[in-house]
């Protein structure tokens, strides 16, 4: 599979801050990415930046071999075979449906753009409203409107900035699984922005995760939520709850007990934050001798997986202030009340240890 996009050393600075910082990203022909991270990281920059809506500060962006920016140079957004989507979708709402989709297609002759437009009607379920004007049509209806007249140009890349924000979250998921079936169809190479991980799952090949302008993570979702290479990642994407550890050469002390580990890298005794999800957590509430209360119950909910509790660790558990926790996740069939104590033990998994950022 050849690379379609590349990315090298992109700097971006404005009004004297830099929005992104030497970031180099890589995506094949035919792939869907899903751009992640937190409010003003630097996303949205990142696809003006592609787009040809601003210029970098520093640094290369090539598609297709055709180089786009070098610091110097710098192809005009018309001319980049890049197709965008906004998060309002930017339709004329003084046209049609159909001539939305024409805006695109001047350079085409009128055959050729009906033949494409009727195309486009068709895959994207809106032969029944082509000559509609946008304000006659539903969220959902106005997204497949905003992609046909991206796709019509047939562009070599697709940025949708947010593009599912509006929709009604019982259509979403339907409308995320449609749409990139029909990208797959068109073998068109993508990058959208999201703030809900779970629409990365649903509709990209890889995921990236960006923090302060920079490029913490690229890989696909599941290897990213199974092996998260930072603190800061697994943290951003609520991947489970943290709890503090004095490591040495062969253990991990905690609250909840002791767990030995294979290997570790570390010569002295430090603290670092071990990634816990909820089912690697096993609670009781027996008042057995055997089991040492550690944690009482801080917050109660309900959910499709049951009852779901945060906990935090007693008091009087440890003289180790470090050690304490307020918030590990836990979901369990167990009806617990607030500030009951329990028993948590950590079962055997493989282990993810951080550093927590200062």
């Amino acid at each position: 599979m050849s690379t379609l996009l590349t990315i090298e050393q992109l700097s971006i600075t404005l009004q004297d801050k830099s929005i992104l910082s030497t970031l180099d990203l890589s995506l094949n022909e035919g792939d869907i990415l899903g751009l992640v991270g937190a409010s003003g990281c630097g996303k949205t920059t990142l696809l003006n930046a592609i787009a040809g809506f601003i210029k970098p500060s520093t640094g290369r962006i090539v598609i297709d071999d055709n180089l786009l920016n070098d610091g110097e140079h710098c192809l005009p957004a018309e001319q980049r075979q890049v197709g965008m989507i906004f998060q309002d979708y930017a339709l004329f709402p003084h046209l049609t449906v159909k001539e939305n989709i024409a805006f695109g297609l001047s350079k085409l002759s009128k055959a050729d753009q009906l033949e494409q437009i009727d195309h486009l009607l068709t895959l994207l379920k809106l032969s029944d409203y082509r000559d509609s004007h946008i304000h006659q049509l539903s969220g959902g209806q106005q997204q497949r409107v905003a992609i046909a007249r991206a796709l019509a140009p047939k562009p070599k890349l697709l940025l949708l900035d947010e593009p599912f924000s509006n929709i009604d979250a019982r259509l979403r998921n339907e409308l995320m699984v449609e749409i990139r079936l029909l990208l797959k169809q068109f073998k068109t190479t993508a990058i959208f922005v999201t703030h809900n991980k779970d629409e990365v799952f649903t509709f990209a090949d890889k995921m990236a995760v960006m923090a302060q302008g920079r490029l913490l993570q690229l890989d696909a979702p599941s290897i990213i939520c199974q092996q998260p290479n930072s603190y800061q990642v697994a943290d951003f994407l609520q991947l489970g709850s943290w709890l503090p550890c004095q490591i040495n050469a062969t253990s991990a002390q905690s609250l909840l007990g002791k767990v030995n580990l294979e290997t570790s890298d570390s010569k002295r005794e430090s603290l670092l934050y071990l990634l816990v999800k909820p089912s690697n957590l096993l609670l009781k509430v027996s008042t057995d001798a055997n089991n040492h209360m550690n944690a009482q119950v801080e917050y109660i909910s309900v959910t499709e997986q049951g009852n779901h509790y945060y906990l935090s660790s007693l008091d009087d558990s440890t003289d180790d202030e470090s050690l304490a926790f307020s918030k590990l996740s836990v979901y369990s069939d167990i009806v617990l009340s607030l500030k009951q104590k329990v028993a948590l033990t950590i079962r055997p998994h493989h282990y993810l240890f951080f550093d927590k950022p200062t």
